[in-house]
């Protein structure tokens, strides 16, 4: 298949487009030409500025994909600008399970309805994260929902690879004795490792499916499991205290992920605490 990659040169994009290449497609990814990657000549390349309309209409008017992958759309405004300019069989659009307004316990696809919503065409910097997301969802469903698209949900996606270092803050401030305020700690959560964000993007290509789809390790796990973990491993103690740094996951209820949409295509995810405690001893030794 002839598949153009918005994006795709860093973090779990990595994996996304290796795995494209493994499973023989035709690989062109567009982006802005700032990050390395070590792709080679194994993919084609369009220097592009994404939230350019202009240059998004010269650079891939009369151009057809089968499938095009979105990982740096965040917006309505994103959303627009892509639709009216790309000519593909198929568009899967990297959303986020923020858009559930909340995330509860075996959170579902139909959890967040983006017929139901009303559209405001947005930019990146007019609303908080979660409420942008929406919006991207929104203008699929609404105004372009006589295209093919998925639009694939995601919790914290985390790894080695995780340039955001969200979940090294929790493992150096335990070690270090830092102070951190944390809001949730015995709230229940779902995650996703890098190398399966991007392996489960790649297997969408082919499949006959449509609308939201959940991703999601199997299982959940708390903060103060993970800080008791750091804590035995140690030897160090935790120091929680409303004054302390606050904690990236702040804010976040006890959630899960229902994935049995995603597992019904054959998809197989991991669970969460096969691997999990290695990437915490990870941390620890990076710390």
């Amino acid at each position: 298949m002839k598949i153009l990659v918005l994006g795709g040169t860093r973090f779990f994009g990595i994996p996304m487009v290796e795995e494209l290449l493994r499973r023989g497609h035709d690989v062109t990814i567009a982006t802005r030409g700032m990050a390395k990657d070590n792709f080679g000549d194994a993919v084609k390349r369009i220097q592009i500025e994404r939230t350019d309309s202009k240059q998004m209409e010269q650079a891939l008017k009369g151009k057809h994909f089968d499938v095009v992958y979105d990982k740096i759309a965040y917006c309505s405004n994103d959303i627009k600008i892509a639709m009216d300019v790309l000519d593909c069989d198929k568009y899967i659009y990297m959303s986020s399970t923020a858009v559930y307004d909340p995330k509860k316990m075996d959170t579902k696809e139909e959890d967040f309805g983006a017929t139901k919503k009303g559209l405001i065409w947005c930019n990146r910097m007019d609303f908080p994260y979660d409420e942008i997301k929406r919006q991207a969802e929104c203008a699929l469903w609404q105004k372009y929902n006589d295209r093919s698209f998925i639009a694939v949900r995601y919790p914290f996606v985390i790894g080695k690879d995780d340039y955001t270092e969200r979940m090294l803050f929790y493992v150096e401030h335990v070690m270090k004795s830092l102070p951190m305020n944390i809001d949730n700690p015995d709230f229940q959560m779902s995650y996703i490792r890098s190398d399966e964000a991007g392996k489960f993007l790649a297997f969408l290509a082919d499949k006959n499916v449509q609308g939201a789809i959940n991703g999601s390790c199997g299982g959940t796990i708390s903060l103060r499991e993970i800080i008791d973990y750091v804590e035995r491993k140690t030897g160090s103690k935790a120091i929680l205290s409303k004054t302390g740094d606050k904690a990236p996951y702040n804010g976040e209820p006890e959630y899960s992920i229902n994935t049995n949409k995603a597992e019904k295509l054959g998809f197989e995810f991991s669970n969460l605490t096969d691997w999990i405690y290695d990437l915490i001893d990870y941390y620890i030794e990076l710390v």
